[in-house]
């Protein structure tokens, strides 16, 4: 004759409960782990790709930043602060450049050169090309309070603050500070020089 099921031996109820509380703790370990996730990325850091060639040779295609969300509640936007905001014209969009004027400052471009309340600015991340035409000539314009002007590295290739005006600052998301991942957007493979390196 064979068993029924009620002849079936019962685990001890000792380990039918410890092996519910396993699984409470495994539940409440991701539930924390999830919690602490979406509270990093919606306050401290968040992961952003690089999508053009704006920021050429700063950033490259596929370059994967971290971004530092909290940085300016502690100290201010700086000149030359690498960082990623809404696009004004369209929020739901992520753009990332470079901070080139304060408020308050006056900003001029005459070929290559961009002046600072009419002393040169010293950069040495800035590439130009010659189809675009926007070395020409920019400005002068005065920063309003507030905002912040924006420009890619990538000069003459770059839709920045000369074209659709100065960023408020609350656009900003945060200050991009590593690569953490940089993959080739031809040839399949990883930057593997790119990886950890930190931005300035």
């Amino acid at each position: 004759m064979s068993e029924t099921a009620l002849d079936q031996p019962k685990a001890p109820a000792a380990e039918q409960s410890a092996e519910g509380q396993l699984w409470k703790d495994y539940l409440k370990a991701a539930v924390i782990a999830v919690g602490l996730a979406l509270i990093i990325r919606t306050f401290i850091v968040q992961a952003f790709k690089i999508p053009s060639e704006s920021m050429v040779d700063t950033l490259l295609v596929g370059d994967h930043l971290l971004v530092n969300k909290l940085v300016y509640n502690f100290e201010p936007i700086q000149r030359g602060d690498i960082v990623v905001f809404r696009y004004p014209l369209d929020p739901n969009r992520d753009f990332v450049k470079r901070v080139v004027g304060l408020p308050g400052e006056t900003i001029e471009m005459r070929q290559t050169t961009v002046y600072v309340n009419g002393a040169p600015l010293t950069e040495s991340y800035t590439r130009y090309e010659d189809y675009a035409g926007y070395r020409h000539g920019f400005g002068p314009f005065t920063v309003p309070e507030g905002a912040v002007f924006m420009m890619g590295d990538n000069r003459d290739n770059s839709q920045d603050s000369r074209v659709w005006g100065p960023l408020p600052v609350e656009n900003i998301r945060g200050k991009a500070f590593v690569i953490h991942w940089s993959w080739k957007d031809e040839g399949w493979g990883v930057r593997w020089n790119r990886v950890a390196r930190l931005l300035d």
